[in-house]
């Protein structure tokens, strides 16, 4: 708020220091740590130096290079600390009431449990859904209405599903084995050079894909999760695992490797697998970096996203056809079927013999 009361001014020099605070704190703390330059110091305590390098076993050279490596170290520490703290702020600007809010809620984001994953209750009401008698289909309409309500009522930014169990076992099994693979989205109306240099009629843009696996959620109920209980009930079922899908684009992923900033995430939430037989699929599009700078949450028409929803599309498509194979997949010729294996098989165990060319000839025939 004290930054809307400043004159332009001050905005512009703040502007400034933003961009030059870390090439001036590592100029200040490599001055501050390395003293003053002039012989005084070292005259003055020349005798104690000289003792403290004795008692240690070194000259005293070696101990002004370990202890300069000493104030490096801390240098970079501290430096690590400020961004850190500058890139999560909402954590310092918690009150002591939010935070024993956000523990008590049962409507917060953060799980209790060890998984990086959003719990599905802080998505939608699980626990007024175990109270009352809902069908798998009742669940896939309110979970499909509930996203088409997101983003002004748009429903930009996101897609979603229900995906039958038997299929998600199918599919968790093959992506844990196959945990990597590329997937291309056309780009109509220019040609271009596929990754190997072959040239292609119809120019695609490349996503690497990649699946994560984490715990199983605990089993819903009509009273809610136990806010005191860490294990599940004894007799309870176990539910499969949950998993995320991550698309980068091929050529970032290349220079940015994990620091990457994905464009669509798929998270398949098992919640429901043993009382409906289904699981919820929920994907995220990434806003833009001005829409997140402009709005803690991409909620509002005019929000801009790095992938458009057509293309989110055919990437959670693209997870189907390559990771259902044989005759659980509905819509897909036992044909096309192999072909997806052969390639996903050869990208993992035979990668000379993979081929971009039969990659894009096989997504346009089944595009």
């Amino acid at each position: 708020m004290l930054w809307l009361q400043s004159s332009p001014a001050t905005l512009h020099l703040h502007a400034i220091v933003c961009r030059r605070s870390a090439s001036r704190y590592f100029a200040v703390a490599r001055w501050i740590h390395a003293g003053p330059s002039t012989p005084l110091y070292e005259s003055k305590y020349a005798e104690r130096l000289q003792q403290k390098a004795q008692e240690q076993g070194l000259e005293l050279s070696e101990l002004r290079t370990r202890a300069k490596e000493a104030a490096r170290r801390k240098e970079v520490a501290n430096v690590k600390s400020a961004r850190l703290s500058q890139a999560h702020p909402q954590r310092l600007n918690k009150s002591p009431s939010e935070l024993v809010q956000s523990k008590v809620s049962g409507t917060s984001s953060v799980r209790k449990d060890s998984s990086p994953v959003k719990a599905l209750e802080s998505i939608i009401n699980v626990q007024m859904l175990m109270s009352t008698p809902h069908t798998a289909e009742q669940i896939s309409a309110l979970w499909t209405t509930y996203h088409a309500s997101r983003t002004g009522g748009t429903g930009r930014g996101f897609i979603c599903a229900a995906v039958p169990i038997k299929l998600y076992n199918k599919m968790l099994a093959i992506g844990k084995q196959y945990p990597m693979f590329v997937m291309p989205v056309p780009r109509e109306g220019s040609s271009a050079v596929s990754p190997e240099g072959q040239e292609s009629a119809v120019a695609h843009e490349f996503y690497f894909l990649q699946w994560d696996f984490h715990a199983p959620p605990l089993p819903p109920s009509a009273t809610g999760p136990d806010l005191f209980s860490r294990a599940p009930p004894s007799n309870a079922t176990t539910l499969p695992q949950t998993a995320t899908v991550l698309f980068t684009p091929l050529q970032e992923y290349k220079l940015r490797q994990s620091f990457a900033t994905p464009y669509l995430i798929l998270t398949f939430y098992p919640d429901f697998a043993q009382t409906h037989g289904i699981v919820l699929l929920r994907g995220e599009i990434t806003p833009s970096a001005a829409t997140a700078a402009a709005s803690p949450s991409p909620g509002t028409p005019a929000a801009r996203f790095f992938l458009s929803q057509i293309d989110a599309q055919l990437l959670a498509m693209g997870v189907q056809k390559f990771y259902l194979w044989g005759n659980e997949s509905e819509d897909s010729s036992q044909k096309g079927d192999q072909k997806a294996e052969k390639l996903l098989r050869q990208f993992h165990e035979q990668p000379e013999e993979f081929n971009w060319a039969d990659l894009l000839e096989h997504a346009r025939l089944t595009s």
